[in-house]
């Protein structure tokens, strides 16, 4: 059955009414708007406002927006999955107008900041908007109650939260702005505050179809993850006494990773307990498959710690140990450089049942690493990389063993043989792929010496594409389809750390090292391109040696 989902243009002395009951979830982040927001609000509203020379209906409408709600249509409460920082922002602003009114005009804006309830309607005195719980009795004191913007201003900014500076600053800035201007003007203010200016109201009673619209919508303010909501879930279900606990384990897991990374754990964690590609909203499948298995404590402490350890460990390639740990931080720096990152659920699961084992360790990224760079040569789709690293975590749970010919860990023959052939081809032409490659002989080459942190590194022909008439290169290689075969395999390229004059790409052999391949100082950070430097002549027998070398070398790395 679908789900209602209903979006309104609505004036805000239709938002703040007797409508709507505003209530901010837990999940919610904090109140986040500093004054560059909340001055860049107040003067679109005073231009869009104008001079005061014309009527208020004939004045410049102002879109706020859209906000996002939990909300049957028949009741008024309210969930504000997005929209917090404008509907915050706003009351502030009405509360400094209040403030800065005459007695009866004050009364009137009041009415938008507190609902007074009434007997025979069966409604009940409430403030419109409730923050989060660890906000809420500080904006109810010193926002929304008559003369509480005195007492907030008297308050001491270092014994605030961040969120609580935040509301002190915006209420402090519009009450000097509009303290500058005469009674009547801010009169005029407030008529076109709340006739003009207009949100458009999503509403849907339905948690994941309002997280869905949130997605799309992506309005201004802050942004929402899925661990946001996924927070208030899993949180809410254990018993107050440990929440405290509980939450702190969280958000110090989500400070470690970071935000972005955090949200991506999720992904993972979702890959590793389904191991298939989502069939509905992550949201949904956490909500209806993931958590009702797992009691809330111990999804935290056995799945989001442990899985949220390794994955910061694996981003960074920082694992320290007495033994093995530079091999296996080396072996992360490449898996890392792959172009997705469908191996990480598996290298997560195997990492946070082994992270005190580093020969384990060391053994399983050795043969990751391999798997990973196979298909990432083979330019496996991404049904076929999900499907085998599904097959991966099934076995790493089965405790089979991940080293017999017939593993998931393991490329095939058949594989082989695919990975062998595109390497000893094209290998230009394979533009994804032809970086990676050439950078991992180059390690090995330098005995694994070598650290890329080059801004711009660029693959490059010795022996050109289009030579020009007269060179030594059509005397090396007069027949041009025997040229052709020659000019985009690994024998015939090198690594540049910067780009270069396209003009010089077609120099003779000699002036092409002096002039292209030498870098600033008259040496090549890379081995591959030091050995083009060291040869007098560049002719087919020397591209084939080349490319039989690195060949050879390509198949010890990855033990093809």
């Amino acid at each position: 059955m679908p789900v209602a989902i209903h979006a309104t243009q609505k004036a805000l002395l239709k938002v703040f009414s007797n409508d709507f009951a505003f209530s901010i979830p837990a999940y919610q982040r904090p109140y986040a708007w500093t004054k560059d927001q909340a001055s860049e609000l107040l003067t679109d509203l005073l231009s869009f406002l104008g001079d005061g020379s014309e009527a208020i209906a004939d004045a410049n409408p102002y879109f706020l927006g859209s906000i996002v709600l939990i909300k049957s249509e028949d009741a008024p409460k309210a969930d504000v999955v997005d929209g917090q920082q404008r509907l915050t922002t706003l009351t502030i602003l009405l509360s400094v107008l209040r403030s800065l009114f005459i007695e009866k005009n004050a009364s009137r804006l009041t009415k938008y900041i507190y609902q007074e309830g009434d007997e025979f309607e069966g409604t009940d005195d409430c403030y419109r908007l409730k923050l989060r719980e660890r906000d809420e009795d500080f904006f109810r004191e010193y926002v929304q109650c008559e003369n509480g913007l005195d007492k907030l201003l008297k308050l001491d900014t270092f014994q605030l939260t961040d969120s609580q500076k935040n509301i002190k600053a915006n209420a402090s800035y519009f009450l000097e702005q509009l303290g500058q201007i005469s009674e009547q003007q801010r009169i005029r203010f407030s008529q076109y505050l709340m006739t003009c200016c207009f949100l458009v109201v999503v509403s849907t009673p339905d948690l994941d179809s309002a997280y869905r619209i949130f997605s799309i919508l992506n309005a201004r303010g802050l942004d929402l993850s899925l661990s946001d909501f996924l927070k208030s879930e899993v949180l809410g279900a254990i018993p107050q006494s440990q929440q405290e606990k509980y939450t702190k384990i969280w958000e110090s897991e989500e400070e470690d990773l970071g935000r972005e990374r955090f949200q991506e754990l999720f992904a993972h964690i979702r890959m590793i307990d389904r191991k298939a590609k989502p069939r509905k909203t992550t949201l949904k499948e956490f909500r209806e498959d993931i958590l009702p298995k797992i009691e809330p404590q111990k999804f935290i402490e056995e799945v989001l710690k442990p899985y949220s350890d390794a994955l910061e460990i694996i981003n960074t390639a920082n694992y320290r140990s007495d033994k093995d740990a530079e091999t296996i931080n080396s072996l992360l720096r490449w898996l890392n450089q792959i172009d997705n990152f469908d191996w990480i659920p598996p290298a997560i699961l195997y990492f946070s049942r082994n992270s005190h084992n580093p020969g384990k360790l060391n053994q399983f990224f050795t043969y990751i690493e391999r798997l990973a760079a196979g298909l990432f040569i083979l330019r496996a789709d991404i049904n076929d990389r999900i499907g085998r690293y599904a097959k991966l975590i099934t076995a790493i749970e089965g405790n089979v063993d991940l080293y017999a010919l017939e593993s998931p860990l393991q490329l095939t023959p058949q594989e082989i043989n695919r990975i062998i052939k595109t390497l000893d081809g094209d290998l230009y032409l394979i533009k994804r792929i032809r970086q990676y490659v050439l950078l991992r002989l180059d390690s090995t080459l330098s005995q694994g010496e070598a650290r890329y942190d080059y801004s711009v590194i660029t693959v490059e022909h010795v022996l050109p594409q289009n030579p020009s008439l007269g060179s030594t290169w059509l005397q090396w290689f007069p027949n041009e389809e025997e040229r052709i075969q020659y000019v985009h395999r690994i024998g015939n390229l090198a690594l540049l750390s910067r780009n270069k004059n396209a003009e010089a790409q077609n120099y003779d052999f000699d002036k092409k090292k002096e002039k292209y391949f030498v870098g600033k100082k008259g040496i090549s950070p890379f081995v591959l391109t030091t050995q083009v430097l060291q040869q007098s002549e560049w002719t087919p027998a020397v591209i084939e040696q080349r490319q039989e070398d690195s060949l050879q070398s390509l198949r010890k790395i990855w033990r093809l």
